[in-house]
């Protein structure tokens, strides 16, 4: 690890080495320096497994982190209160390693005093949470998408998701899908009123752009007054639309239960938290939205939380091949869970949408 280290273009020295944070996709670790004025580390090994294509991946995000700083300096306040991430070089002058055994590693510098938090609280941190995520949108509103490599082909492609769900029905694995007929009907009954958002991709009616695509609270750094600072977890970062990140922003701070609970009851939507959200969002975003993308972005909720719901069923229906389990009807709970936030979010969607509208 040490020797990894330092084939990366590090200030200081080494004091030491250690596993840092609970990411389930890469392999992270501090690097403590031993010299105070120059700046800690975070060595990541990039999980190429998931991530196969990780010189389009690492470009994609010095392409996105080099933009976003040039943005920040030109900016005003409190624009220019935000920061990005820093990728550190290797000692050839690459922004990643591929060691001899075939591991990628990657290095940034670590953002010192600032924290994150898995689950949203108050509407005032989801406001924060939303502020970062609006100037994330903001700031490549003029990067052009193109210049992205996908590094997920399809990742919030809904008939995608459908047609693989459609195809672990006809297959299903032990008569699974006698256990969950009823998920399965709803699926089928709320597919068509969803699917307005991914026809709209389609046909280039909704505008296509830079996207982070894994909008969890726990993706955005604060400081100690609990401020909105970074967006981190660049990986996913690459064409899209802005329901995508809106979307999974509100699927997964919103609700007022995570997606393992099995009580249904439970399951339901978090207004103040919404209306946090939302505002903190459109202030720093309204100006260079379209009206188009404005109108569905009350649907967007609903939208990825479908997705979800859909993947964690096709998962249930195929096996458990794809997702961790703790129990074998995990995925089922999970998709019951995600399902039932979906049909909520459809519920209260005038609820949401007039929530926009006065944001």
């Amino acid at each position: 690890m040490y020797d990894i280290a330092r084939r990366f273009r590090l200030d200081g020295g080494i004091d030491q080495i250690d596993p840092f944070g609970g990411g389930h996709i890469n392999d992270t670790f501090r690097v403590r320096n031993t010299d105070p004025a120059a700046p800690d580390y975070l060595l990541q090994r990039i999980n190429h497994r998931v991530f196969p294509d990780v010189a389009g991946l690492m470009e994609n995000i010095t392409l996105v982190t080099d933009h976003i700083r040039r943005r920040i300096a030109a900016a005003p306040a409190p624009a220019n209160e935000q920061t990005t991430l820093t990728v550190v070089l290797t000692l050839e002058g690459a922004p990643y390693l591929r060691e001899e055994d075939g591991n990628y590693w990657r290095v940034f510098e670590f953002l010192q005093g600032l924290h994150v938090y898995d689950l949203v609280a108050t509407p005032e941190q989801a406001y924060e949470g939303a502020r970062s995520y609006g100037y994330f949108l903001r700031f490549l509103d003029d990067f052009p998408e193109d210049r992205l490599t996908e590094v997920i082909p399809g990742f919030h492609d809904l008939d995608r998701r459908l047609r693989a769900f459609e195809g672990a029905v006809a297959t299903p694995v032990n008569g699974r899908e006698r256990e969950c007929a009823e998920s399965i009907r709803q699926v089928r009954d709320m597919a068509d009123e969803l699917l307005v958002i991914d026809r709209l991709d389609k046909s280039g009616e909704l505008r296509r752009r830079v996207t982070h695509n894994d909008t969890k609270f726990n993706n955005v750094l604060l400081t100690p007054q609990d401020r909105g600072k970074c967006v981190i977890d660049l990986d996913t970062v690459m064409p899209g639309l802005v329901h995508f990140d809106f979307g999974d922003a509100v699927r997964s701070g919103i609700g007022t239960a995570t997606e393992d609970e099995a009580d249904l009851s439970l399951v339901t939507v978090d207004m103040e938290k919404f209306r946090g959200f939302a505002t903190g969002y459109l202030e720093v975003t309204r100006d260079v939205l379209s009206p188009l993308e404005l109108r569905y972005l009350g649907l967007s909720g609903a939208y990825m939380t479908f997705i979800m719901g859909v993947r964690f069923l096709t998962d249930y229906l195929a096996g458990d091949v794809y997702y961790k389990i703790a129990s074998p009807d995990h995925n089922l709970l999970r998709a019951r869970n995600q399902l039932r936030l979906t049909r909520e979010f459809l519920d209260r969607l005038p609820d949401l949408n007039q929530v926009i509208a006065r944001a």
